[in-house]
């Protein structure tokens, strides 16, 4: 089977991952959506489909309700470690906005809405480690951390280890060793990271030691930024296959469309571990694996079903408010209703969103707006701190097709057009191809003929949601609560 890069073209960032025999578990970063920490499942490390998600919600508060102007932008869930320990699966993470970390668990990988265990404490960037029958969390950011768990994982050892592990350089980097990733092989102990040297780009670095508390020989095993200037490949783990094949999977910043896995070959050469050909990444590689039928990353939606439960391809922008969407009020459609007023895209709840992939993504949809009450704005947009949307708006009793689109600078740009009809069709472009990064958006009243409303969106990633350009569904009142739009047909291909 032949790999070539990107091996996933979405927003899939922080890979971790574990082989349970012939199969390949991931966790991801989805932050403020939920439910989040997706779990994927491969066979051959190229492949991958989500299964489930380790929780529905992280808690029903102001910060993930958006309440009271409180949000959980570029905050949420981060990096997370996952691992199987005595029969059970176990995914650890911090939430920064908490202040907490949290330790879930489940027997059953394929079931979302994991067991929970909180810890009162913030262990950035953490992974779990295993060593002479003790279980650790090693953690941090250039002061590199390890405080001992309980041996059923469900805590903090009381009076057990919590140390300085190791510190790594500070004089000319931009980033310190943060991201951790901790194996063990053949007697040594393991501990990835990434870094980024103010001269140069996003590396990965690998510790490693005999002794747990060191000391500890650090390495670059990774320096390669595939032709994107500054935005090395880095970041990940590496695993083994049954026959005894190594790889490693780390992910690139790629500007709008996010932050993209690769699958790397990777080698041991005087216990450590060696990652791509000759220190470069290749354009492509084969491997021994056969091609895993996965189900898809992105899909389309009908909308038509039987019961209100959403593919695993779609995540909510914060909680949603759960009696304010449906599938079933209305068969064959997605029913979003008001439940609460809102200023803007940004704190507006129930807005539904797939991630968009490279080269580039066409979405449609079909949006009813009888429903819609005065002020009411509903359609489908590019969600990321710079945004842009199109939709239909109801100002003064009338009905206008209206592009809203969030400037450099802050200001909002606005176009609109009257619609006479309470059916009309809309469409968003993303165009990653020669990292364009661009999104347009259109609109049409038969699907038929098209017209582009408002300015091209320049695509930004910026740090402030730290996530890549989503598509999104969205309908939000402005004045007064209980409007409705009625969504039919999403479709998304790939460009």
């Amino acid at each position: 089977m032949k790999i070539s890069h990107p091996i996933i073209k979405t927003d899939m960032p922080d890979p971790d991952v574990i082989r349970v025999g012939d199969t390949y578990y991931m966790v991801s970063t989805t932050m403020f959506y939920t439910p989040g920490a997706p779990i994927l499942r491969s066979k051959d490390l190229c492949n991958w489909e989500i299964v489930s998600y380790v929780f529905d919600t992280i808690a029903d508060n102001d910060i993930y309700n958006l309440k009271n102007g409180k949000h959980a932008y570029g905050k949420g869930q981060w990096a997370s470690s996952l691992t199987y320990y005595e029969g059970r699966f176990y995914v650890c993470f911090v939430c920064h906005d908490m202040g907490k970390t949290y330790i879930y668990s489940t027997d059953d990988i394929l079931k979302s809405g994991w067991d929970r265990v909180e810890i009162d404490e913030a262990f950035h960037d953490m992974s779990f480690l295993f060593w002479e029958g003790k279980a650790y969390l090693v953690y941090g950011n250039g002061e590199i951390h390890i405080v001992e768990l309980k041996k059923d994982l469900t805590g903090i050892e009381e009076g057990g280890l919590r140390s300085l592990l190791l510190t790594t350089p500070k004089e000319g980097m931009r980033l310190r060793c943060e991201g951790c990733r901790a194996i063990v092989r053949n007697g040594y102990i393991y501990l990835l990271f990434i870094d980024w040297p103010l001269e140069g780009g996003r590396r990965e670095i690998c510790y490693r030691s005999r002794e747990l508390m060191g000391p500890y020989e650090s390495r670059v095993i990774l320096d390669d930024d595939y032709n994107l200037p500054g935005r090395g490949v880095a970041q990940g783990t590496i695993v083994d296959s049954e026959v005894g094949d190594w790889y490693a999977i780390l992910f690139q910043d790629r500007g709008a469309s996010g932050r993209i896995p690769y699958l790397l070959p990777a080698k041991w050469e005087d216990d450590w571990p060696v990652i791509g050909v000759e220190g470069r990444i290749p354009d492509s590689f084969e491997t021994h694996f056969q091609p895993f039928d996965a189900s898809p990353l992105i899909s389309s939606d009908s909308f038509d079903h039987k019961e209100n439960k959403l593919g695993l391809f779609w995540q909510w922008n914060h909680n949603p408010i759960q009696d304010c969407w449906s599938f079933t009020q209305r068969q064959g459609y997605l029913r979003l209703t008001t439940g609460h007023i809102a200023t803007n895209i940004m704190d507006a709840r129930n807005t539904l969103t797939q991630r968009t992939m490279e080269p580039g993504s066409i979405c449609e949809v079909m949006l009813d707006v009888s429903g819609l009450k005065e002020g009411d704005y509903a359609g489908l947009c590019a969600f990321q701190g710079r945004y842009g949307q199109i939709g239909v708006r109801v100002k003064d009793g009338e009905r206008y097709v209206e592009t809203t689109q969030k400037k450099e600078d802050g200001s909002i740009l606005t176009s609109s057009a009257p619609l006479k009809q309470d059916k009309v069709y809309l469409r968003v472009v993303f165009d990653y191809r020669q990292r364009k990064d661009e999104a347009t958006f259109f609109y049409s009243t038969d699907k038929v003929e098209w017209t582009q409303l408002g300015e091209i969106l320049p695509m930004i990633f910026t740090l402030d949601l730290f996530v890549g350009y989503r598509i999104g569904l969205f309908c939000y009142a402005t004045k007064e609560t209980g409007g409705y739009a009625d969504f039919k047909d999403f479709s998304i291909e790939q460009m």
